[in-house]
């Protein structure tokens, strides 16, 4: 059983196969209608050509018409096409009874031959019947040109724009790598995660002092360590120090416990509602 790879390699094969015979169609007709033209004319001289001219012209048309596929249509689509078909060799053999039965040459017969001419190589009334029967593919992409420059991508943080453009590029800090998830952490401190930009590939080894360098930040202010629960596509940057939680508990402990009432921590905190007088009661464990 075929995969759904190879059944779609296979119907871009079929495709393009298809494709280059209508190509070759397309080039024949064009110098049918050559051909044609160059007998017309020749006819407008030489009365000897008359035969050969006739014989030419319908043997291509007949050949033409067993090969034009109306078994696929039926009705009304199927005798048009027909017609459509037939038309240039019909008008054809036309001008050249005309030619024949007209002694010398006349304005009439040349005016025929250019009407003929013109109106078979930009009307193409074969071409169209036969894409009537069996309608052509569409034109394939067009692929870029060498000149147009890639899209860049947009980061909506400023921080994985920057590290795109001065860390992630070729011979920088960090190449390939993209800086997501990124978190402020205090007023001049920051986490974030440095990935691979390739899937399934480690992030590259990364120097700490070319960051500091970059960054314009002191070393031992820089870590770089593994992402908990990660593989080593992912790796964990922080910048500076964080802030210290603002809570209660911890600016009780912190701030006011160990000059006001060393020892002393806060076990429960209520605050009534602003429209009221607030209510505060506090248990405090010395």
């Amino acid at each position: 059983m075929l995969s759904p790879e190879r059944i779609e390699r296979l119907r871009g094969q079929i495709d393009a196969a298809r494709r280059r015979i209508d190509t070759a169609r397309s080039h024949a007709g064009r110098v049918a209608t050559a051909a044609g033209t160059a007998a017309a004319t020749a006819g407008l001289f030489t009365p000897e050509v008359f035969g050969e001219s006739l014989l030419a012209t319908a043997a291509a048309t007949g050949a033409g018409l067993v090969l034009l596929p109306t078994g696929r249509s039926e009705g009304h689509q199927r005798a048009t096409s027909v017609v459509m078909y037939l038309t240039p060799g019909v008008s054809l053999t036309g001008v050249l009874i005309a030619e024949r039965i007209v002694s010398g040459l006349h304005w009439g017969e040349a005016l025929a031959v250019a009407l003929w001419s013109a109106g078979t190589w930009w009307l193409r009334p074969a071409r169209a019947a036969r894409h009537m029967l069996v309608p052509p593919l569409p034109p394939l992409p067009k692929q870029p040109t060498g000149d147009l420059v890639p899209e860049q991508p947009v980061y909506a943080h400023p921080a994985a724009q920057w590290w795109a453009e001065r860390a992630a590029v070729e011979g920088g800090a960090a190449p390939a790598t993209v800086l997501e998830d990124i978190e402020r952490t205090g007023e001049n401190a920051m986490k974030a995660v440095i990935r691979a930009a390739v899937p399934g590939e480690p992030v590259p080894d990364i120097s700490v002092r070319r960051l500091s360098a970059l960054m314009d930040v002191p070393q031992d202010l820089i870590t770089l360590g593994p992402v908990p629960g990660r593989g080593a596509s992912v790796q964990l940057l922080t910048v500076g120090t964080a802030d210290e939680a603002k809570d209660a508990r911890t600016v009780w402990a912190t701030r006011i416990a160990p000059l006001a009432m060393p020892g002393a921590t806060i076990t429960e905190i209520n605050f009534g509602r602003m429209t009221t007088a607030v209510d505060m009661n506090k248990e405090i464990d010395a």
